[in-house]
């Protein structure tokens, strides 16, 4: 079988938040929503779901359970039991209820930034303290952070909030890299909360190792948040679930529910189930052309923008780039809104001292890509034409 990522579909007019934000002139590439429709037997399971009249409240079944466990070890060779499984509408209200449920006000977290902006801001929400550890590029542009500032933030802190696939730069995390993190954990006691919702997009063959996978050690300190809303594009269907293997965190973490944290949507669940237990084929396609969408960012950003950094990702469809050596006069992402006519997720919401970069989500079709890079290299000349005196 095979699918078409190549059409562009028309989104304007139909409640996307993405499309929705900005003047229609305007092509968003800022939230991690990608423009490449579902699997088609999500929509096909959707549609023979709805022929049953109800939609009242929905429950996980079995049935869904089993898939999960068994994609987790097809997956992640990671063997977890049905009970260990809790559902939610979302990976932030997980995070959000991981932080309230296991830490006081004032308690220390370990972030390694730049990190998503809901992580970012999600301890100062339960008033607790941030322990920033930045990520650096090494020579091949793999972004890491040194084991040594890691283990003295650790020391200070009762938790570690981890994003692996790590957004925005990109990085999966190696097996090693993830083994030594889990030493630091263990060693520091740190409960270990651990958003892997882009963990079914690593690139070019790439294995994404869940931390809690590693040893039951580990997993008894951690509470993995997973969804297959990013991976197969269906983030509005609001279904996500996390992974606590030990029963006393797992119900000390569902008690922080408290009334704010709904149960998830019904159609959400039929789609979580087709995707993890028919969507590999659709899933490597994806994978396959993020690859090629990356690319092809990269080579186009060398060619008409040179002066900007940007390190190849490794898993998901979001790129990092720092355009800090061309003088805009104003952030990236103001600068390209109004002179390019591209929305791209400004740096600064990403932690402190990344206000001269910018995300940019690649997963939509090769020619509205192509076609805001153009918009995006003219914009850039016409900065260079003006300093030089000339008119663009």
């Amino acid at each position: 079988m095979t699918f078409d990522f190549e059409t562009v579909i028309e989104r304007l007019g139909t409640g996307s938040s993405k499309w929705s934000r900005y003047a229609p002139d305007v092509t968003p590439m800022w939230v991690a929503d990608m423009d490449f429709p579902p699997d088609p037997g999500i929509i096909a399971a959707i549609r023979e779901r709805l022929d049953h009249p109800m939609l009242g409240y929905g429950i996980p079944t079995d049935d869904l359970r089993d898939t999960l466990v068994n994609a987790m070890l097809r997956d992640h060779g990671w063997s977890i039991e049905p009970d260990a499984l809790v559902f939610l509408p979302g990976v932030e209200p997980g995070f959000n209820m991981a932080l309230r449920a296991f830490l006081e006000p004032g308690d220390g977290v370990v972030l390694e930034t730049p990190v998503y902006r809901p992580l970012l801001v999600a301890p100062e929400f339960w008033r607790l303290r941030r322990v920033d550890v930045p990520l650096q590029p090494d020579g091949q542009g793999r972004w890491s952070s040194d084991p040594a500032h890691l283990e003295r933030a650790a020391a200070r802190a009762k938790a570690l909030l981890l994003c692996n696939p790590q957004n925005p730069t990109g990085r999966v995390m190696t097996r090693s890299e993830i083994e030594g993190l889990a030493e630091i954990c263990l060693r520091n006691d740190l409960v270990v909360i651990s958003d892997e919702i882009h963990c079914g997009l690593a690139l070019d063959g790439r294995e994404h190792v869940p931390i809690a996978s590693l040893s039951s050690e580990i997993g008894k300190k951690t509470i993995t948040l997973m969804a297959a809303s990013k991976t197969w594009n269906i983030a509005g269907l609001k279904a996500a679930f996390a992974i606590v293997p030990d029963a006393e965190i797992r119900s000390q973490f569902a008690a922080a529910r408290s009334g704010l944290v709904d149960s998830v949507n019904i159609l959400g669940l039929v789609a979580m189930k087709y995707a993890f237990a028919n969507g590999e084929k659709w899933r490597k396609a994806v994978t396959l052309q993020l690859a090629k969408n990356r690319d092809l960012l990269q080579s186009v950003v060398r060619r008409v923008l040179p002066e900007a950094r940007m390190f190849p990702a490794e898993g998901s469809f979001l790129g990092w780039a720092d355009f800090g050596r061309y003088d805009l006069s104003a952030s990236p992402h103001k600068f390209f809104l109004e002179n390019a006519r591209v929305a791209l997720s400004d740096g600064a919401e990403f932690g402190v001292g990344y206000e001269d970069w910018a995300r940019i989500n690649f997963g939509c079709p090769p020619a509205i890509l192509r076609d805001s890079l153009e918009r995006m290299e003219k914009a850039v000349k016409g900065i260079n034409q003006r300093n030089c005196g000339h008119q663009p």
